[in-house]
């Protein structure tokens, strides 16, 4: 590898991130850099690279700093695991292409005024990827209901409900895009509609009786915006958190008030 290193400006603008970023990440010992120059700026060499390369890739994964950390304390054959991050990222870029495959193929048929094939439809959308995750987050039994319910619904119902999340992320993202205030009815009411599909799902905090609500709700809202893979459903044309930081303030206003 090289022996040289690069400024902390240089490295953000190579990982598309932030120098208050990598200072955080250096102040809870996470990336420390490599040296820091007599100007007190901080200087990274190939290692520390390879470093940061593991914690994004950890971070879209959906960990948190704590378990970044626990990980990379545990397993330090850099190669080896970047590795198995490899295989996760070809399994996820094969997910998405048989999505991608599927809604053109529901395009084509609803252009080409043909019949849907339901066995077609839902190729890649496999909610089970997330079965860890929701188990660490709201049990095991959280996780079964909805399962359950999931896997009892018809081909239309699991249109409708993908349709209903789909109108909810358009009109979240117009109301975002208008600059509209969060607290307004407008808001609100997009809001409101939000809370109602959550407390639709079985084994969710907002579905079960005596469940906390509203801090599921307003916990949900944070997790939008600091994973990428939920704020990305509400991105808007400007780019960046916008989007996510406009629903996560409106659900909070709305949990805080109706909760």
């Amino acid at each position: 590898m090289e022996t040289r290193d690069w400024s902390i400006q240089e490295i953000a603008r190579l990982a598309g991130t932030t120098s208050r970023t990598l200072r955080h990440y250096d102040d809870i010992g996470l990336l420390p850099p490599s040296r820091i120059a007599p100007n007190g700026y901080r200087h990274y060499d190939a290692p520390a690279l390879v470093r940061l390369q593991r914690i994004l890739l950890l971070r879209e994964l959906g960990l948190g700093l704590p378990q970044i950390a626990e990980v990379l304390e545990r397993d330090r054959g850099e190669a080896s695991a970047l590795e198995t991050h490899l295989a996760l990222l070809r399994e996820e870029q094969t997910r998405l292409a048989r999505q991608i495959a599927s809604v053109e193929s529901t395009i084509t048929a609803l252009r080409g005024g043909e019949n849907l094939m339901a066995e077609n439809m839902f190729d890649g959308f496999d909610h089970t990827q997330y079965k860890g995750e929701v188990e660490d987050r709201w049990g095991k039994k959280a996780y079964a209901d909805s399962d359950r319910w999931w896997r009892g619904m018809t081909d239309a119902e699991r249109a409708d409900w993908q349709q209903r999340v789909s109108d909810l992320g358009h009109d979240w993202i117009a109301a975002a895009e208008r600059g509209i205030d969060p607290a307004s009815a407008e808001a609100q009411d997009v809001a409101r509609r939000h809370v109602e599909w959550l407390t639709g799902i079985p084994g969710t905090p907002a579905a079960v009786p005596g469940g906390d609500a509203k801090a599921y709700v307003i916990g949900l809202g944070e997790m939008y915006v600091a994973d990428p893979r939920f704020g990305a459903n509400y991105a808007t044309s400007s780019g960046g958190t916008h989007g996510a930081e406009f629903v996560r303030d409106a659900l909070r206003t709305y949990a805080e008030a109706n909760l």
